[in-house]
């Protein structure tokens, strides 16, 4: 029996120890082993393989993204830098183009066909704004400081000054009002007619008009204009243009800033108001409508752009507006707006000759009808002046 037991025993150890103990223990841990070694390579692969590849992967698409976007902004820059040359061409042409057309026109003044088959150059040209209705005051001016007949062709040929009553035709163009006019031209040969419809409201057309015509017309240093209810100097007028001949751009007359007035129904209500800024605010400065004066480069610069030059309800602010941004010289002369007597008197008396003459309080002189000869008499600088003075 113990024999028996013993011998049991260690035959099973060997089966245990050579066959059954270690085949069993091995496979075990070898399946655990590849199980553990594909887990932790699925880890490591997930973690490092695929991270790597994809950094690889995001900088690759990242340096082709900063080259596509380097080159689109290269080529905006360079669209821009296109767009800007070519603005700055435009610019240029435009400015050219300008000038060419102000020296073309000048050109065509300057070779205008004369009567006498020669160019005459002018001293300037008077313009005296007249209507339909001012038949006395013509004459008031007339039998005072304009001069008449062969004096007034004398004083174009020996002085090189022009002087025209300036007007348009009626609505109803050939009618009686026009009939009058052509009337009073023959008989005196003293107006400057224009393609133009009279109207109170047409002021600012008038006076652009009439610069274009006369630049057109006559080639002169200086063009003015002057309302037909002011007393005029003429020898004094020359020397005061006299002094400023020289100059290639220049408005000449007694500067103002007046208020705007935006209240409807008022005398010189101005429909624009709200371009002035707020309610209260004034005018640029610019020269009072009775009397001012402009050099040939103005009179031409509004010859050439007369369909875009913008027109106010009052003709001396649409002048002076269309000289904003250009390089003129604005001469504040008051010489151009002395009052009537006593003032005048005064100053004639101390030496110092007024070249114009009219009432603040009239826009004119008060009554100028009856009261030009008392003007001209006191204030006047005497027929012969004229003749006497050297231009």
């Amino acid at each position: 029996m113990g024999f028996k037991y013993g011998a049991k025993q260690t035959h099973s150890y060997k089966l245990g120890s050579s066959s059954g103990g270690v085949s069993g223990v091995s496979a075990r841990w070898v399946a655990v082993f590849c199980i553990v070694s594909f887990c932790f390579g699925v880890i490591f692969i997930n973690r490092f393989g695929i991270s790597s590849i994809r950094i690889k992967v995001d900088e690759k698409q990242k340096q082709q993204v900063d080259h596509v976007i380097e080159c689109e902004n290269e080529d905006s820059k360079d669209i821009l830098s296109q767009v800007s040359h070519t603005h700055d061409v435009i610019m240029t042409l435009d400015k050219t183009i300008s000038s060419l057309e102000t020296e073309l026109a000048s050109a065509r003044s300057a070779k205008r066909p004369e009567s006498s088959n020669q160019h005459q150059k002018y001293f300037f040209v008077m313009g005296i704004m007249t209507a339909f209705s001012s038949r006395r005051r013509r004459e008031s001016i007339r039998e005072t400081w304009m001069p008449q007949g062969k004096d007034l062709l004398r004083l174009e040929k020996e002085k090189g000054i022009i002087i025209r009553f300036v007007i348009g035709h009626s609505a109803t163009s050939g009618g009686l009002l026009d009939d009058a006019i052509d009337i009073e031209d023959k008989q005196h040969q003293d107006f400057l007619r224009l393609n133009h419809v009279e109207g109170y409201h047409e002021l600012s057309s008038k006076t652009q008009i009439y610069f274009s015509t006369a630049a057109a017309k006559w080639d002169a240093d200086f063009y003015i204009k002057v309302d037909d209810d002011v007393h005029i100097n003429l020898g004094m007028i020359g020397s005061t243009l006299l002094r400023h001949r020289s100059k290639p751009r220049v408005y000449i007359g007694c500067m103002k800033s007046g208020p705007v007035l935006a209240q409807k129904g008022v005398k010189y209500h101005e429909p624009e108001y709200w371009k002035f800024g707020e309610d209260g605010n004034k005018y640029f400065r610019h020269a009072t409508g009775q009397i001012y004066a402009i050099s040939k480069d103005l009179a031409t610069f509004i010859s050439v752009n007369r369909n875009i030059l913008h027109k106010y309800a009052n003709e001396d602010v649409s002048l002076g507006s269309w000289f904003i941004g250009l390089d003129v010289e604005h001469v504040d002369d008051r010489s151009l707006c002395c009052q009537t007597p006593p003032d005048c008197e005064w100053k004639t008396q101390a030496g110092n000759m007024c070249a114009a003459s009219f009432d603040w309080s009239c826009s004119g002189i008060c009554k100028s009808v009856e009261r030009m000869k008392d003007v001209h008499k006191v204030c006047g600088e005497g027929d012969d002046a004229i003749w006497h003075t050297s231009f």
